[in-house]
């Protein structure tokens, strides 16, 4: 099968797109043929070793974790997939990835791809979604009326956890960029702060929810808008525990696994209408550089995702 790999970590010139060997499967995987995957953030930090301290990866190494494909075979201990099924997943990240015509997936990460959505949209949900639902549903516990501050809300994860919150009944507030503040507001955002023109911590004040996607100066500022009692989470680094308690304010970070069940819960909200995968960016896998460029930039509206197969 044709995969990018890398044999070592460094930049772009790493990423090789060449033959490699067909996944071997165990009893509970499930073998996809990749029709799109989508590219993350975590793909190029892996690539550059940032991640080599936590992940213990060996090489040649596939990178890569989203994926929506079609069930090409199954093991002998799999029960709810059969062949020809469509499915997606963010899988497991310790093992091989989805930059590839072929990956293999157990069994317990996969959920039936949205029947309303193409195999593309569908790759740009996984990790996007189950990051936005473990932040906003599983650790902050948002509510109806209460108030959310999300930024980067254009990007892949900040235009999903948008959607999701409106689901929830929460009062969105969203920062982008001033060409981005249609598209947020599209997305349901009742509020829009274009950072480049105004410091949304002098405008925002008391809300409940901070989704920090950014870090540094960012999560720093962000302390000013939240209400005691309030929480924030970040998907980029650990918030501070003594800002928090001295504040009266909770601090999480999140990094996700795999959760097929939240996938499950995705898939119905998107069949329902509630939720549109947002894709602002497409490349051939073989162009995976420029794929990774893109990301890198910090300019990506929604998600970037890869043609890799035929549905």
């Amino acid at each position: 099968m044709k995969a990018v790999r890398i044999h070592a970590y460094g930049n772009a010139d790493v990423l090789s797109y060449e033959d490699a060997p067909m996944p071997q499967l165990a009893p509970d995987d499930v073998l996809v043929r990749v029709v799109n995957a989508a590219v993350n953030p975590v793909d190029w930090k892996v690539r550059e070793g940032h991640t080599k301290s936590i992940l213990a990866h060996s090489f040649p190494l596939i990178l890569g974790w989203d994926v929506s494909g079609v069930v090409e075979a199954v093991g002998p201990e799999v029960t709810r997939f059969k062949v020809g099924d469509a499915v997606f997943s963010r899988p497991d990240i310790k093992r091989d990835g989805t930059y590839a015509e072929y990956v293999a997936i157990r069994e317990t990460e996969l959920a039936f791809k949205p029947k309303t959505i193409s195999h593309a949209e569908a790759a740009s949900l996984p990790l996007a979604g189950i990051t936005a639902w473990q932040v906003l549903v599983t650790t902050a516990r948002l509510s109806s009326k209460q108030r959310v501050l999300i930024h980067a809300g254009a990007g892949g994860v900040g235009s999903l956890a948008i959607q999701l919150a409106k689901t929830r009944g929460a009062y969105v507030i969203a920062t982008a960029s001033g060409k981005n503040v249609s598209l947020v507001r599209s997305l349901g955002a009742d509020e829009v702060i274009d950072y480049r023109t105004q410091a949304f911590e002098k405008v925002v004040k008391d809300v409940d929810v901070v989704f920090d996607t950014l870090g540094g100066h960012v999560q720093d500022a962000s302390w000013n808008v939240l209400k005691a009692g309030g929480i924030m989470v970040s998907i980029v680094s650990p918030p501070s525990e003594e800002q928090a308690k001295a504040r009266e304010m909770r601090a999480q970070f999140v990094f996700i696994e795999p959760n097929a069940p939240i996938l499950s819960q995705l898939a119905a909200l998107v069949d329902a209408g509630a939720i549109r995968p947002i894709v602002g960016a497409e490349y051939a896998l073989k162009d995976i550089a420029k794929a990774h460029a893109c990301s890198q930039s910090g300019r990506a509206v929604g998600k970037i995702v890869l043609y890799v197969g035929q549905p």
